[in-house]
């Protein structure tokens, strides 16, 4: 048996072509209906500078395979010319425990992994009719959601809202590249006003949408509160919303916006559903045009299991 480590490189071409929506939800499926085995993520967090760094891991019950992911994130690296997100995964056969490879993917396939769940997300729970897409943040995630959305929406206007006018530039001049439209929003009742497909991409500690911004018909997935200390919206949001989904019930209870909505007793915990019971119903999702979703992502290891396993039999297969 040879075991070999993978370039970011040689993995970003590994995946070119590939359905990983459908990937993705196979996943989510299996997970909510308890064929994983997740074990609670395993974190560090860091203040000076600000930082964490995320282990998760598991296997799928009949794969050949077990999956650990190591993750991290460090919002001001970009101030040292470096990415803000790195890590590596790793995969060993689940009979024996033996190495099978390292996928060096510096992060990649974590932000690629997270894009496509947002993606999933709008296709199960956004509006029929998406007028407009907003997107709070400008870093790796908010060009990533854009890019993945293509595949489950048809709408290219969106209105991006931002806190540094370069970074802002920057983004916008990036995703006309893409195919989108783009103008830049001055406060985020504007963005909610405008757009009835919301996704939320930064690291913040404090909320950025407030539960007065919301219009009947909105959906709103929050991608950047993976931590317990995270969150980016008004936690009376999700009292307000007809729906609120969830990547993973276990999860979400103790970290991001779910966990602050649950200590405040705005919403319980039997009112959440899991993404994969979403997509495995085809009709629990959105209602009606003018229901108000959430859906609250913070990663999950059987994301990690299923897009390291494509990238490593299509490896093999180059």
């Amino acid at each position: 048996m040879n075991k070999k480590i993978y370039s970011k490189k040689e993995i970003i071409n590994a995946i070119e072509g590939i359905d990983l929506i459908d990937t993705i939800e196979k996943g989510f499926v299996e997970y909510s209906k308890g064929n994983s085995v997740v074990p609670p993520v395993g974190e560090l967090l860091f203040t000076d500078p600000p930082g964490d760094v995320h282990i998760k891991y598991g296997y799928i019950k009949g794969h050949d395979n077990y999956v650990i992911k190591i993750a991290s994130g460090f919002p001001e690296n970009n101030q040292l010319g470096l990415s803000t997100s790195h890590g590596v995964m790793v995969m060993f056969d689940s009979r024996s425990g033996y190495l099978k490879c390292i996928l060096h993917d510096e992060g990649y396939l974590t932000n690629v992994r997270t894009a496509v769940a947002g993606s999933i997300c709008a296709k199960y729970l956004a509006p029929k009719k998406v007028t407009k897409i907003g997107i709070i943040g400008t870093g790796i995630q908010a060009r990533l959601q854009l890019k993945y959305i293509k595949y489950t929406t048809r709408c290219v206007d969106v209105m991006v809202l931002g806190r540094d006018s370069k970074k802002i530039n920057d983004y916008i001049e990036d995703m006309r590249k893409e195919g989108f439209n783009l103008e830049v929003a001055n406060n985020s009742k504007q963005l909610c006003e405008s757009c009835n497909l919301v996704v939320t991409t930064t690291s913040a500690n404090e909320s950025l949408i407030n539960k007065s911004d919301i219009k009947l018909g909105t959906h709103i997935t929050a991608v950047g509160s993976d931590t317990p200390e995270k969150r980016e919206l008004d936690s009376n949001i999700l009292g307000l919303a007809n729906l609120v989904v969830v990547d993973s019930v276990s999860q979400c209870v103790e970290r991001g916006e779910t966990k602050y909505a649950l200590e405040k007793n705005i919403i319980n915990r039997s009112d959440l559903v899991e993404l994969g019971d979403v997509i495995m119903s085809k009709n629990n999702g959105r209602l009606s045009e003018d229901d108000i979703t959430v859906a609250d992502l913070t990663g999950v290891a059987v994301q990690d299991i299923m897009i390291t396993n494509t990238v490593y039999n299509n490896l093999n297969q180059l």
